[in-house]
């Protein structure tokens, strides 16, 4: 049985966030927006499929995808990039592979304990974001 995402999660903490955005060619602005929201994250999860919504004061972004199927991520008010996408199961947690212009683009999401974490990687840069259920 793999491990239950579903739920409401706020952010707690955020390191290396900004690092993470410059790797992406992030421009400036909306780095510095960027680093001071503290988003929260809607997961549904049915079996394999996620809809995953990022949503903060400034932009939200949401993400419908199954594990294992590839498919175009439209990253727009992201980084305004497109690229293809896989998602896998790595045990219980859920490794994510951009395939496009920056090399080494993707991330992870696990559960442990009550937290959430993510872990954002662009570019030989690592940003770690932990959210807690609400």
């Amino acid at each position: 049985m793999v491990a239950d995402y579903n739920g409401y999660w706020k952010m707690i903490s955020n390191e290396n966030f900004e690092e993470y955005l410059k790797a992406l060619d992030v421009n400036v602005a909306i780095r510095k927006i960027a680093t001071l929201l503290k988003p929260d994250k809607d997961i549904s999860q049915d079996g394999d499929h996620f809809i995953i919504k990022t949503l903060s004061t400034f932009k939200n972004y949401n993400m419908d995808f199954v594990v294992g199927q590839e498919f175009e991520e439209d990253l727009s008010g992201v980084d305004d990039r497109k690229c293809m996408t896989t998602i896998t199961w790595d045990g219980d947690k859920l490794v994510c592979v951009q395939k496009g212009e920056i090399e080494g683009r993707g991330w992870t999401h696990w559960i442990e304990g009550d937290g959430l974490h993510l872990e954002l990687r662009a570019g030989g840069v690592v940003s770690k974001q932990v959210f807690k259920k609400a």
